[in-house]
């Protein structure tokens, strides 16, 4: 841990990690932008579903999860974002198996009830509720999660490829608009569509388009993100060792 180098490479996975942890437990809330921006609701139509624009709460974190992706891979290479995917998906799904031995464990009399005159009657159905999501949903995400990067790390490099060190801006988001392409359908198709809730074609069109609207959108909005984190590391490196990185991130 004395070299700098391994120091980033930990500060960067554990970030994308925790996001990513963070935005599997709070997707669980769905909530609806215009009212939330204090805005009346559009009623859009898409595919002849209409309404408000709602989106899960972990979207928010998921183009941090995406921004890392992309430092890591330029810095690190193929073998650094495999490496932190699969560890991600290994996490996660620890993480929700100690959620539901937790769900298990026989509540305290008093716990159930102490929130109810906040409106919770039974703490332990909200807390089964909020934590124990479907299995369905559990295996929609990570399998989504894992071929995005999967994808991301391909285009990124094929993208390099093509342009050599130029226009990060483009592999970053390039890489980014394909694999979340591919996430953002592939998570409802698995949690909705063959899951229990069975949502027809026209509502899993409607939704999976809105959500990959949302993360374009993000792509854009976080170029300058992705140049100034560069310049960071690039202060923290020094030229030379953030050179070196690079270069070995691109042979490799």
């Amino acid at each position: 841990m004395s070299n700098r180098a391994a120091r980033l490479f930990v500060v960067l996975a554990a970030f994308l990690v925790c996001n990513a942890l963070i935005a599997e437990f709070v997707g669980v809330k769905i909530f609806a932008l215009e009212p939330t921006l204090g805005l009346d609701p559009l009623n859009w139509n898409l595919f002849g579903q209409s309404g408000s624009l709602s989106f899960t709460s972990g979207v928010l974190l998921w183009p941090f999860v995406f921004l890392m992706t992309d430092i890591i891979n330029e810095y690190f290479g193929r073998r650094g974002v495999r490496f932190i995917s699969w560890l991600t998906v290994a996490l996660i799904v620890y993480g929700f198996l100690a959620a539901y031995v937790a769900i298990s464990l026989a509540p305290a009399g008093f716990w159930v009830a102490v929130n109810s005159e906040r409106g919770v009657p039974d703490m332990q159905a909200a807390f089964a509720n909020i934590f124990g999501q479907g299995m369905w949903t559990i295996a929609g995400s990570v399998t989504a999660f894992l071929i995005g990067q999967l994808i991301d790390v391909a285009v990124f490099h094929r993208i390099r490829l093509m342009t050599g060190e130029r226009w990060i801006w483009l592999r970053a988001t390039g890489s980014t608009a394909v694999s979340q392409l591919v996430d953002s359908f592939v998570v409802l198709y698995i949690a909705f569509v063959l899951g229990p809730q069975q949502w027809p074609v026209p509502l899993f069109l409607a939704v999976g388009s809105v959500n990959y609207g949302y993360k374009l959108l993000m792509a854009f909005l976080l170029i300058p993100l992705i140049y100034v984190t560069r310049r960071i590391i690039r202060a923290y490196l020094g030229n030379e060792a953030s050179e070196r990185l690079q270069a070995v991130a691109r042979a490799k």
